[in-house]
């Protein structure tokens, strides 16, 4: 089964881009270019969601919402 999840790309203190899956505590990495920083976070994602099967713990569901807020 094929699932999607969302990263959050910030920029790091130290220059690097800083990348995380939304609703995964834990689940962060980083890069040195935005490519890097997807392809790292992509690998932390694969790790976790195995290390979930192997403890037969469900994937969480995000409890972040999206809106738009004009201004």
């Amino acid at each position: 089964m094929m699932r999607r999840f969302r990263a959050l790309l910030t920029p790091g203190e130290d220059g690097y881009i800083v990348a995380q899956i939304v609703g995964l505590p834990g689940c962060i990495s980083q890069g040195k270019t935005r490519k890097e920083a997807l392809a790292n976070i992509k690998e932390a994602l694969e790790g976790y969601l195995e290390v979930l099967q192997d403890l037969h713990e469900p994937i969480p569901e995000p409890d972040l919402y999206e809106v738009e807020i004009e201004v």
